[in-house]
């Protein structure tokens, strides 16, 4: 699966070993890999999305992430009045 690297993220690249870090003036992305082995889950792999490629993409081709839900409009405050209802 191919996401966005988030604040706090403190994994190692399995390819190059480096820190797979945020950078907020950067939108980096990143690779994570749920390994099975006989069809059980065994572990997570995190990749630069760069070195994933460069590693011949040993997991086959990652998948896009699923689209973000828009965001709601925040709830109305107990201190707010009323909404008009419309005239009938």
């Amino acid at each position: 699966m191919l996401r966005a690297i988030e604040a706090g993220s403190s994994v190692t690249c399995r390819e190059c070993g480096e820190p797979v870090k945020f950078r907020a003036k950067v939108r980096l992305q990143q690779v994570i890999c749920n390994v099975y082995v006989k069809g059980v889950w065994e572990r997570v792999e995190h990749y630069h999305a760069e070195c994933y490629e460069s590693a011949g993409q040993p997991h086959g081709e990652a998948a896009a992430p699923a689209p973000t839900p828009p965001r709601r409009a925040p709830a109305a405050s107990a201190d707010a009045p009323p909404e008009p209802t419309p005239a009938a």
